[in-house]
């Protein structure tokens, strides 16, 4: 066969061999493509007539595709996602700008020190919206990249974890100074469903403590308050290593308390394109800020 007979393969042509091809039926395909079956069949006969060859074998119940079309098939679903996912990422001006709901706590202590990591001219306008505590976003229309607590199994296509979760109890250099033991000091506790000082004690193998006297809603004013000397707290390790490591607050014990919940950056397919997602789970998702 002439080689030019490959050129300038209809789309539709090609897009309906993919949808059969993925579905396994000329009906599947004409409801994915919003088509007629004989639309469907029509085009792949005409594909089939150009490369010179059958794509598939027509029984009498279904299509089977043939060993030409089995080995063509991952070659055309990926160049047609490749097309998809470049056009979104060029083309859309939504995806240019990207919306990120979280807390202020995450938004300050995670995600601030993090954003110098990637070149302002390789990154889209970001614009960060505070989640109130217990809301969530509503409405119509495209909803924002989210980052929430939880144990996982949300709702949206894409989904991934920020850090595994340790806790640990804290304290500042000069509260310390105060006491022969740590746990003879105030403690501050946080609002919300995190573990917290009553489950800490258990997984030490000690006893109980009394209830916090200072109790926060936000994890960056509970970690001001430690800072400044007012309790101890039982922080995030992650959140808080930057003020151990300049030693402005001291790990406690080495009893670490390792909940399956922590935060999530969560995201349906029309807040991000894939490769925009690939962005920012490498920037935001574990490992230390550059």
């Amino acid at each position: 066969m002439d080689n030019r007979e490959f050129d300038n393969l209809p789309l539709e042509w090609i897009r309906a061999f993919e949808a059969a091809g993925r579905t396994g039926s000329f009906s599947a395909a004409a409801r994915d493509l919003g088509l007629t079956q004989a639309a469907i069949s029509q085009r792949i006969g005409n594909l089939e007539a150009r490369l010179g060859a059958p794509l598939f074998l027509r029984q009498a119940r279904r299509v089977v595709l043939t060993v030409e079309g089995e080995t063509w098939l991952p070659a055309v679903t990926d160049a047609l996602l490749a097309l998809r996912q470049s056009a979104q990422d060029l083309f859309s001006s939504r995806r240019r700008r990207i919306a990120i709901s979280a807390s202020a706590s995450i938004t300050e202590l995670w995600i601030a020190p993090r954003l110098a990591g990637l070149a302002a001219d390789r990154r889209p306008d970001l614009v960060f919206h505070t989640m109130v505590l217990g809301a969530e976003a509503a409405g119509p229309g495209p909803q924002p990249v989210r980052i929430r607590y939880g144990a996982g199994g949300w709702k949206e296509p894409f989904q991934t974890p920020l850090y595994a979760e340790a806790l640990a109890p804290v304290a500042a250099p000069a509260l310390l100074a105060r006491a022969t033991d740590w746990r003879q000091l105030p403690r501050i506790g946080l609002t919300g469903p995190r573990a917290g000082w009553k489950e800490w004690p258990a997984n030490a193998g000690g006893p109980g403590l009394p209830a916090p006297g200072l109790r926060f809603d936000s994890f960056a004013a509970a970690l001001a308050a430690a800072r400044a000397g007012a309790g101890v707290l039982l922080a995030s390790l992650p959140l808080t290593a930057p003020e151990i490591a300049a030693g402005r607050l001291v790990q406690l014990d080495d009893t670490i308390l390792r909940p399956r919940e922590t935060y999530w950056i969560l995201a349906g397919k029309d807040a991000v394109s894939p490769r925009q997602w690939s962005m920012l789970t490498k920037l935001l998702c574990a490992g230390d800020p550059d």
